[in-house]
């Protein structure tokens, strides 16, 4: 796509008003991240959720995907008007259809069984090493992935921040960052790969092309600005676009739920024509 009417710039997206109707028309799914994307302080805007309502009233194919827990997405795909809930950043999917609950993983069980060792082995390492390194209070909901607390309920240390990192890719893993979490990934996995391999598999859209949009706010939605055809970053991601090789496409007015629900009017109207 060309970079007008991408808005891609490898440090500064272009207000969502410059983005098209005749673009957004083509998207027929949504895919968002969810804290602070979503959410504010924690909790759902009712902006967002309204609409969600509102875009599946209209068709819009909508998937979440989040660093949470698999164990949050089980939730979200039973309760939301979603399509998909991939949770741990692309590890793993849920959904709903008529035949019931459907999941799905990146790895094999014998791969995750393996997986699961070397992360409770990090995660005695960095307990010893790095006592103020806090596990994040939604741990027991993970499957796939080790995640610390950095700003969602104790602020880390930069410093312990940056001794975290090294300790994570010394094991092997990758490390990403989002506005509350610290991730160690011990996989191929991330927010683009895992979405594409999802969508494509239950819905049969390759939401990195015209038919797919994203929408998030943080460095562990880099995969996705860059890898998404189409990216818009609610007004917070502002706070993240020095640590973002590839800022997003287009950025909201508002921020968080309220940027999201922004997206989501200028979609609706799109395939009004």
């Amino acid at each position: 796509m060309s970079g007008g009417e991408s808005g891609r710039d490898a440090a500064r997206p272009a207000p969502l008003v410059e983005l098209s109707d005749a673009r957004l028309s083509k998207v027929e799914v949504l895919v968002s991240d969810v804290d602070d994307t979503l959410t504010r302080h924690g909790k759902l805007e009712r902006e967002a959720y309204d609409a969600l309502w509102a875009l599946r009233d209209a068709g819009v194919a909508m998937v979440l995907i989040t660093g949470r827990p698999l164990g949050w997405a089980e939730v979200m795909a039973r309760q939301w008007p979603v399509e998909l809930a991939i949770g741990e950043n692309g590890a793993g999917f849920i959904g709903v259809d008529s035949e019931g609950v459907f999941r799905g993983y990146w790895d094999s069980e014998a791969e995750r069984e393996h997986k699961r060792a070397a992360l409770a082995t990090l995660r005695e390492e960095v307990a010893r090493a790095l006592p103020d390194a806090r596990i994040t209070d939604d741990d027991e909901a993970r499957r796939c992935d080790l995640a610390w607390d950095v700003a969602e309920l104790t602020v880390m240390a930069p410093e312990t921040l940056r001794e975290l990192e090294r300790m994570v890719l010394e094991a092997g893993m990758r490390f990403v960052v989002s506005s509350v979490h610290a991730h160690a990934i011990p996989g191929d996995w991330d927010k683009a790969r895992g979405a594409q391999r999802a969508i494509q598999r239950r819905l049969g859209i390759d939401p990195l092309g015209e038919r797919g949009c994203f929408i998030g706010d943080s460095p562990n939605d880099a995969a996705a600005f860059a890898g998404f055809d189409l990216s818009v970053g609610v007004a917070n991601v502002e706070d993240h676009l020095p640590a973002l090789a590839i800022a997003p496409g287009f950025i909201t007015r508002e921020d968080r739920g309220r940027g999201f629900a922004e997206l989501a009017q200028r979609v609706i109207r799109s395939r009004r024509g």
